[in-house]
């Protein structure tokens, strides 16, 4: 019984350590934007450093994801047509481990009309978090991160939306 009752003892605390192990957040609000590069299927390369000075927002999705089928579902619908031709504003959605010939099959399926950036390999991704998608971090023209979140709700969406007005 006495064996019983510590090992029951022993499996809570591993359970316990388990919830709160290390944060999978590797960028934070406040924290400088790091510095990636994407690269295409033609190796074509795109610097972080060609949007200093914008406000940027930078999403990470999977095709296979349903909260991130939300949440571009909202992008199109809401944010992209209000921002698109705001030259003080890039967005950038990123396919976590896609390549640019599967985001345009899934670009086609859907009927986005804002481009899509492939991160094959987790580069551009493993820079800003462990795991867990979708992820957004809105950065200010500073370069610091203004807003970090991952998953999807309606209610965060329209925080976001607040977010971005403010800052530009």
């Amino acid at each position: 019984m006495k064996n019983l009752f510590l090992t029951a003892i022993l499996a809570l605390t591993f359970i316990g350590a388990k919830a709160q192990s290390p944060n999978d957040d590797l960028v934070k609000v406040g924290d400088k934007m790091p510095a990636f590069s994407i690269v295409s299927d033609n190796g074509e390369v795109i610097s972080s450093d060609k949007f200093k000075g914008k406000v940027i927002l930078i999403n990470f999705f999977a095709t296979w994801c349903p909260p991130c089928q939300k949440e571009l579902a909202s992008v199109q619908q809401t944010l992209w047509p209000k921002y698109k031709d705001n030259n003080k504003f890039e967005m950038l959605v990123i396919g976590r481990e896609h390549s640019d010939k599967e985001l345009a099959t899934y670009n086609e399926k859907k009927g986005f009309t804002f481009p899509l950036y492939p991160d094959k390999n987790r580069a551009i991704f493993g820079a800003f978090a462990k795991n867990l998608i979708p992820r957004t971090y809105l950065i200010g023209k500073d370069g610091k991160v203004l807003y970090a979140g991952k998953g999807y709700t309606d209610k965060e969406f329209t925080e976001l939306m607040e977010k971005i007005e403010k800052t530009l």
